[in-house]
């Protein structure tokens, strides 16, 4: 076990330096990244049971089959990818540099820019730490990396696996808590990235700005569902429980809430209830359902439903039996709650799905563009008129049609939102681009017409000048 790990805010500076010390001394050619990864991913796969306990002990339950597809399939996945398509991305880009400037040539090349702060959030606690970790290194960049305090047996987890995988100078990791977090986003970075709320982004954004940091920011937001008429409710019902409910909706990218038709609604909400209790079936002994991942978020959401029902909105808990187990909410619906509510106002980020109703697809439109920006969004249709309608309406920071949160498993997209709901994007070669600084290079010729433009501006100059500016 390598102990080499901030705990305070004291020393966070001194690692950075020693970070940047060893990156300037030498830095990682593709055959290092190559090896660091290959690392990286057989060290991963040999403790993904450690991981399991590490994660259920913060959680104080999770599935592990969801630890598995949403933590261990992501990141071997990830790594199997870059791995793939690295030396690749790593080549120059060749680029036309226009005839007027016959006959230079001119490329894009890929270059590391130094040490990349990642600030990781709970929810998903190793896959938001190991993801762009991945992309990091791939770019050739050393990483500074500080894990939520929320999950510590997790951040110790993390701590102890990079530690067997990379020299101190090429990865460190910051443990600690909110202070230590304010402390490091306020150091000088190459790189900054951050996950986690919006509320918290800004809080990060603001941190990073004297030194000019550059930050990713892949926050959250209230990720509509909208079930267009005529498209299968059991299967909308089914493809929405699974991206509301994994992880207890602890999702940034889960489903927030639904907009179905009036007629349609209640039949809607039977179809929701019959997949929830073939799911989990006596919920407060499933295996397959997740915690709240502490009192302080318990009670966050336990607040929400009381506002709705003070509000007027009917609120369906399908399940008994569930009080007096730690930190469980069972899935609860709240039917067309007002926009003013809190469960309308905030990012849920809890099992609670509220369901609104419209009368036409308009109006389902008008509601999505009173909210703002989300990070994801699911039209259900069968319709590609009501996919394009949606779209316009409300733009999000990914979408998937006819099921939810497919995007983010796809290499090839970028992840990232838009302004509430972040800044950049990564993931696959989006990820290598965001922490690589993309270097644009023209290289002249030894004789080029180029030379013939420049003072005295008179006769055949003039000409060409004007010309070229035709």
């Amino acid at each position: 076990m390598d102990t080499r790990t901030d705990n305070t805010g004291e020393r966070l500076p001194a690692t950075l330096r020693t970070l940047r010390d060893a990156w300037q001394a030498r830095v990682p050619d593709l055959a290092q990244r190559r090896t660091d990864l290959q690392r990286l991913r057989d060290a991963f796969r040999a403790e993904q049971a450690a991981m399991d306990a590490a994660i259920r002990a913060d959680f104080g339950h999770r599935s592990e089959h969801e630890n598995l597809i949403s933590e261990s399939m992501v990141v071997l996945a990830e790594i199997d990818h870059v791995l793939k398509h690295l030396r690749r991305w790593s080549r120059r880009r060749r680029v036309g540099s226009g005839w007027r400037f016959w006959p230079a040539r001119a490329w894009i090349e890929p270059r590391p820019l130094g040490v990349v702060g990642i600030l990781s959030p709970w929810n998903y606690p190793v896959n938001l730490a190991l993801m762009p970790l991945v992309s990091a290194i791939a770019a050739g960049n050393h990483v500074y990396l500080k894990p939520s305090e929320h999950t510590p047996a997790t951040s110790a987890w993390l701590r102890d696996l990079l530690a067997r995988v990379f020299p101190a100078d090429r990865v460190a990791v910051a443990l600690g808590g909110a202070d230590v977090g304010a402390a490091f986003a306020a150091l000088p970075f190459d790189h900054l990235l951050f996950t986690g709320s919006t509320a918290v982004g800004r809080k990060v954004m603001a941190a990073a700005a004297p030194n000019l940091t550059p930050v990713t920011l892949e926050l959250g937001g209230k990720a509509p569902a909208v079930v267009c008429p005529g498209f299968d409710l059991a299967k909308a019902a089914a493809r929405i429980a699974t991206g509301k409910w994994i992880n207890a909706g602890q999702t940034c990218i889960g489903v927030d809430y639904v907009l179905v038709e009036a007629s349609r609604r209640d039949a809607f909400i039977d179809a929701v209830l019959d997949e929830l209790h073939h799911r989990y079936g006596d919920i407060s002994a499933s295996p397959d359902y997740t915690r709240i991942i502490n009192d302080a978020q318990l009670g966050r959401l336990r607040g929400y439903i009381d506002d709705a029902r003070q509000r007027g909105a009917r609120v369906i808990e399908p399940f008994d039996g569930t009080e007096g187990v730690e930190r469980l909410l069972a899935p609860t619906l709240v039917v067309d709650p007002p926009l003013e509510s809190e469960v309308m106002r905030h990012e849920i980020f809890g099992p609670i799905l509220p369901v609104l109703s419209y009368r036409t697809l308009d109006e389902a439109l008008a509601t999505l563009q009173c909210l703002p920006r989300p990070l994801a969004l699911y039209p259900f249709t069968d319709r590609k008129a009501d996919v394009g309608r949606i779209l316009d309406a409300a733009l999000p920071g990914g979408v998937t049609v006819n099921d939810t949160l497919l995007h983010f498993g796809v290499h090839d997209l970028p992840f990232g939102g838009v302004g509430p709901s972040g800044i950049g994007s990564i993931h696959g070669r989006h990820g290598f681009d965001t922490f690589s600084k993309l270097l644009p290079v023209v290289h002249q010729a030894r004789w080029a017409g180029s030379d013939m433009i420049r003072p005295p501006y008179t006769g055949r100059v003039d000409t060409l000048i004007r010309w070229l500016s035709k």
